[in-house]
């Protein structure tokens, strides 16, 4: 596969990313692009799985909440939209918000 689609394919869903891992793994020569987007992917899914339990837990605790946080969970799905995009723009830019945070971590990637 292509870097540019390596890339792309690390952002849908989790199967996606492990099949981008292990054909980043196989290459002769790493691609900077598909690297920083997996660690880009893998920073989003962490902060996905650690925002629903967060409204789980908020949640649980006030009821009334669900709809807004119902839209508050939709919000790794943008995230997602947006790394996709900067993949497909072959760009080394970060997610709004949560990117700088995964930047330079997962050194197994390297």
């Amino acid at each position: 596969m292509k870097n540019k689609t390596l890339a792309i394919v690390a952002y849908i869903t989790l199967i996606g990313w492990v099949i981008a891992y292990l054909q980043y793994k196989n290459q002769e020569e790493k691609s900077p692009l598909v690297r920083y987007h997996l660690t880009q992917a893998l920073g989003i899914f962490i902060f996905a799985i650690a925002l629903n339990i967060v409204i789980t837990i908020i949640a649980s605790i006030i009821p009334s909440l669900g709809s807004i946080l119902l839209i508050a969970g939709l919000l790794p799905l943008i995230l997602l939209i947006f790394g996709i995009i900067s993949a497909s723009n072959e760009a080394l830019s970060p997610v709004p918000g949560i990117g700088k945070l995964f930047e330079n971590k997962f050194s197994f990637l390297n």
